[in-house]
C-alpha cells in the first residue's frame, strides 16, 4: 500500500450505519480506495505482474489503512508515472461518484460542441465528490454553479456534505421543463420521494444514486487525471501513524477536497 483516501462511508461503517449487514466481520481494517505496488498475484490473474503501480476499489472488504491490502482484479486498474499514489487514492470512490452522477443527469463529458450545454448546480461543491462533479462537468462545457441560487437548472449533483438540504429546495431549483436531482447520499425520505414522483410522472425527479465502481468507470477517471484534465484536491495527508487525525478531519465536514493517508508519510 501507498496511498488511501478516507470516505463518509469509512467513518459511517464506524458509527454503525450499515449494520447488521456490514462490516460483515471484526476486527475491520477501512479504507475502500487503495493505491499501490502489487507484490503478488493471486491464481489465475495474467493482466499485472509484481511491481506494477496500481488503483484499486476494494468494497465492502476495505483494508487501505495497512501496510498491504488484498483486492480483487476485477476492480483494479493500472496507475501511470503520470497519476502519484495519493491522487490515484481519490479516485475509485468520490470521481467516480461524481462521473456517474453527471452521467445520470444527463449531463454529458463530450466535446461542448456536441451536445447541448445545461446548467449543473452542485451543492458542497468543494467537498471530496463536488469538486471532481465541478470540473467533470466543465469537461463537458456545462455552466456549472456551486450552490442553486435565483436561476432555472437542468439538472442538480447533491453531493455528501450537503445531506439534509429538503426536496423543496431543489424544486423549486429546477427548469419548469423538468429536471432531475442526483442525491448520492440519499437515506429513506429520498427513496420514498423517488418512489411518489416516478408513480405521478413527475417532470421534476429525484434520483438516488448508490455507486459501485466498474473498472471502465476508473480507467476512464484515471486517463483523464493523466492527460491532465481532471485533478484531485488534496485537504490534508497523513503518514499511517496519523490515520487517526485524517479521519478526524473528515469526519469534521470541514475539508476541502479529500483526505489521504500515505504510507510512507512524513511523520
Amino acid at each position: 500500500m501507498e496511498a488511501t483516501s478516507i470516505n463518509q462511508v469509512d467513518w459511517k461503517f464506524q458509527k454503525g450505519v450499515a449494520r447488521p449487514v456490514m462490516p460483515r466481520k471484526f476486527p475491520f481494517v477501512s479504507g475502500f480506495d487503495l493505491a499501490g505496488e502489487i507484490v503478488e498475484l493471486g491464481a489465475g490473474v495474467s493482466e499485472f505482474k509484481p511491481g506494477d503501480k496500481v488503483i484499486a476499489f476494494n468494497f465492502p472488504k476495505g483494508g487501505g489503512l495497512a501496510e498491504y491490502a488484498v483486492a480483487s482484479a476485477s476492480l483494479t486498474v493500472a496507475r501511470p508515472p503520470e497519476v502519484s499514489a495519493a491522487q490515484g487514492a481519490c479516485l475509485p470512490i468520490a470521481a467516480v461518484a461524481a462521473l456517474r452522477s453527471l452521467q445520470t443527469a444527463g449531463v454529458t463529458l463530450d466535446d461542448p460542441a456536441a451536445s447541448p450545454r445545461k446548467n449543473v448546480p452542485v451543492t458542497a461543491a468543494s467537498g471530496g465528490v463536488g469538486h471532481f462533479a465541478v470540473q467533470l462537468a466543465r469537461l463537458g462545457g456545462h455552466h456549472v454553479t456551486a450552490t442553486p441560487s435565483g436561476r432555472k437548472y437542468d439538472a442538480v449533483v447533491h453531493c455528501a456534505a450537503a445531506a439534509g438540504v429538503p426536496w423543496s429546495v431543489f424544486l423549486r431549483a429546477l427548469a419548469d421543463a423538468g429536471g432531475k436531482v442526483v442525491d448520492i447520499t440519499p437515506g429513506f425520505a429520498a427513496g420514498v420521494t423517488a418512489i411518489l414522483q416516478m408513480a405521478t410522472f413527475s417532470k421534476k425527479r429525484l434520483v438516488p444514486l448508490l455507486v459501485t465502481p466498474t473498472k471502465e468507470d476508473m480507467e476512464l477517471v484515471v486517463g483523464l487525471v493523466k492527460q491532465g484534465r481532471l485533478a484531485a484536491v488534496i485537504d490534508s495527508s497523513y503518514p499511517l501513524s496519523r490515520a487517526q487525525e485524517g479521519w478526524a478531519r473528515s469526519m469534521s465536514g470541514h475539508a476541502t477536497g479529500k483526505v489521504v493517508v500515505e504510507m510512507g508519510g512524513a511523520e
